[in-house]
């Protein structure tokens, strides 16, 4: 004969019969059932709250371990692409009722602590604390970093190249206002390597000191960046109000927690970090404004996650028909091109490099072919990095 129904086995068929949400039915062995009480749920959390501790530190032991071989082969802790091939593989899984951006969420601290255990890295970041960078360092590395900010850009490119910081974390392109021109020009001579992505919605806010009306404001202040970006917005809701210029959007929200009759447009995060109150929320032109950002470090990804980009610079004689040359090994090896830029070279006017962004890593036989034809034609070509391609975050 059968053995009689365990009590997990009980729960379950309880659960099946009479809970009504379908995602909790899913959890075995939870006793979701209609008539249990408050106090027996969270009995029953506490008990799942142990065993996630247990787990959490079993994981962080064997990041240890692996800690200790990545250091004798003098490996980057920081792996996006096993990060992003960890996260990609929990969502496939995913049943509910947690979405999508609260496992992320989750999960960007679980990664963020086991890269911490075995040596937290250092991330300059173009700053001050508050920018969008600083924020989209936040939401791509979690909380347990070493953060270093730095004033420019150019001063992120130093600090990795001389080994002031293992990653740093610099804008190169926004969905409205177009590439980073200082970002790109960097990148040509740098020896840095492209090792991540980042892509971070930008929500603008106009803010001010607490009590203040948006007829007692003045004045605004923002990065040209951010004033670009709220163009529309600023002419038709505050006509004739004097914008200025700042660094950074963070430095906009200082100026504006100290200055009388002033405003600053930056993110809601940088606003609470400054004391300020929220004037007005979403004044982009566009609601689906977002940034992308670069992880630089001294290599680029050598392993192919699946779904990749790789980033190169070029430079060609001047020539008729040359770019068309140029671009036809890529579509000859069907490769997707996703962007090409074109910016002057400062020492030699009126001639010009591409920065062109492709579908693809490096490493790939097509795409191998591919680099290998498109140099033979080119003054010069540099591969920027081959990287993980970041995942759409909704807005």
């Amino acid at each position: 004969s059968p053995p009689p129904p365990t009590q997990d086995m009980v729960l379950g068929r309880s659960l099946k019969l009479q809970c009504p949400n379908p995602h909790a039915r899913r959890v075995a062995g939870c006793p979701m059932s209609r008539d249990a009480s408050i106090a027996t749920l969270r009995r029953h959390i506490d008990r799942l709250d142990d065993q996630i501790l247990r787990l959490l530190n079993q994981r962080a032991a064997l990041g240890l371990r692996i800690g200790a071989q990545k250091a004798r082969t003098q490996r980057q802790v920081y792996d996006p692409v096993r990060e992003t091939t960890i996260l990609k593989r929990i969502l496939r899984g995913n049943e509910g009722p947690l979405r999508t951006e609260h496992l992320r969420a989750i999960y960007r601290e679980i990664l963020s602590a086991g890269r911490a255990v075995q040596e937290a890295p250092a991330v300059t970041y173009f700053g001050p604390e508050g920018t969008y960078t600083h924020l989209a360092a936040q939401a791509h590395f979690g909380e347990a970093v070493r953060y270093q900010p730095v004033t420019t850009i150019g001063e992120v490119f130093a600090d990795v190249e001389r080994g002031r910081a293992d990653l740093g974390v610099v804008p190169v392109e926004n969905s409205t206002e177009g590439m980073v021109a200082l970002t790109l020009d960097l990148l040509l001579e740098s020896s840095l390597r492209i090792h991540a992505e980042i892509s971070l919605p930008i929500h603008h806010c106009r803010l001010g000191r607490p009590g203040w009306t948006r007829a007692s404001v003045r004045r605004g202040v923002a990065h040209p960046q951010a004033l670009a970006q709220c163009r529309q917005w600023l002419a038709v809701h505050l006509p004739g109000v004097e914008c200025r210029e700042a660094a950074s959007n963070a430095s906009a929200a200082a100026d504006a927690a100290r200055s009388t009759r002033t405003a600053a447009i930056a993110a809601a995060a940088t606003g609470a970090r400054y004391q300020l109150a929220l004037l007005a929320e979403n004044v982009q032109d566009h609601a689906r404004n977002t940034t992308r950002f670069l992880v630089l470090a001294a290599t680029d990804c050598e392993t192919p996650s699946g779904d990749d980009k790789t980033s190169l610079l070029f430079s060609v004689r001047d020539e008729v028909g040359i770019l068309f040359r140029m671009l036809e090994p890529f579509a000859r090896h069907r490769i997707a091109l996703i962007k090409i830029e074109s910016r002057p070279l400062r020492e030699r006017p009126w001639e010009y490099y591409f920065f062109l962004d492709l579908k693809g890593h490096r490493r790939e036989p097509r795409v191998r072919r591919a680099l290998a034809d498109a140099e033979a034609r080119a003054l010069r070509l540099k591969v920027l990095g081959s990287y993980p391609a970041a995942p759409e975050v909704a807005g």
